[in-house]
């Protein structure tokens, strides 16, 4: 019980439609499979290219399959391939990125210097380089999302791990005999990701337009998988005849990726200290000079 208040009082500063898209997104993610009407590969093409009826609400694409059942299914394809990739490059960024912060000196340049080099190159010239090698298929645009996305992490998780390293505490626990192995497990490590996961919502969006992007350029999931990516390109050939199987995955992926950005962007800004206002200045300042003529 104290958990769910803890949760829902830290979702009041959330702003409402992004915590509703998002929220939408993960439950048909989670429960896609056993919320949709049809088989989302089930093909009859007889049935192609109807338009809304009591047994196919949103229609039915080129090959008769029904477009709310590949709209939902396409959520778990996304979900999964955004946490995997999120999941990988996170846990190497971070762990680059606080090693480099821990250990300073060389160690921290010859890191650093790699990351530069990562953050230099653009993340989806990245992974086509990687597909272009390695060719096509679902994990292999798992691997290259991950290796594009991994250099911003590891420089934020760099420069959370330095502050955290300067402050007096740690400087205590050194001088308490506390081990290195503690001090960058039990301190050092918690922090960092507690901030990098700030960061990894906002990336959400990126990661999830990246994999509709390659599943478009026919790089990234194949079919008959559905994809929301996959779901345009096929929808393309008939955009005069059937407009909307075009603009229904288009609309639901625009929904998930500002709703992703919305969210970060205000998790972000609760990070922010805000200013006093005057009136909570001035009851502190009299309190301080209170205290210090008592004190006198």
């Amino acid at each position: 019980m104290i958990m769910l208040r803890s949760f829902l009082n830290a979702l009041r500063g959330l702003p409402r439609p992004a915590v509703v898209t998002i929220g939408v997104f993960l439950a048909l993610g989670l429960f896609g499979p056993y919320v949709t009407p049809h088989d989302p590969n089930a093909q009859d093409l007889l049935m192609a290219h109807t338009g809304i009826s009591a047994e196919h609400w949103l229609g039915t694409d080129h090959l008769g399959r029904d477009t709310l059942s590949r709209l939902v299914a396409s959520a778990r394809t996304s979900l999964v391939g955004m946490s995997l990739v999120l999941v990988i490059a996170l846990s190497v960024g971070v762990t680059i990125g606080t090693i480099a912060g821990f250990k300073r000196g060389w160690v921290e340049e010859v890191l650093m210097r790699i990351v530069d080099v990562g953050l230099a190159m653009p993340s989806l010239i990245v992974a086509l380089a990687v597909i272009g090698i390695f060719g096509t298929g679902y994990w292999n645009m798992i691997l290259a999302l991950a290796l594009a996305w991994w250099p911003g992490s590891a420089r934020i998780s760099r420069a959370v791990a330095v502050g955290v390293m300067n402050r007096p505490y740690i400087e205590s626990l050194r001088v308490l005999g506390a081990s290195p192995a503690r001090i960058y497990f039990n301190h050092l490590l918690p922090t960092t990701i507690g901030a990098v996961l700030v960061y990894a919502t906002a990336e959400a969006a990126a990661v999830a337009l990246s994999i509709a992007t390659l599943s478009f350029l026919g790089l990234g999931i194949q079919p008959p998988t559905p994809e929301w990516g996959q779901m345009l390109v096929d929808a393309l050939p008939y955009l005069e005849e059937m407009p909307m199987q075009v603009v229904l995955p288009g609309l639901v992926l625009t929904a998930v990726v500002v709703g992703f950005n919305l969210l970060g962007e205000s998790i972000a800004l609760n990070r922010v200290p805000v200013p006093l206002p005057r009136r909570v200045l001035k009851q502190r300042r009299s309190i301080a000079t209170t205290w210090r003529k008592a004190t006198t």
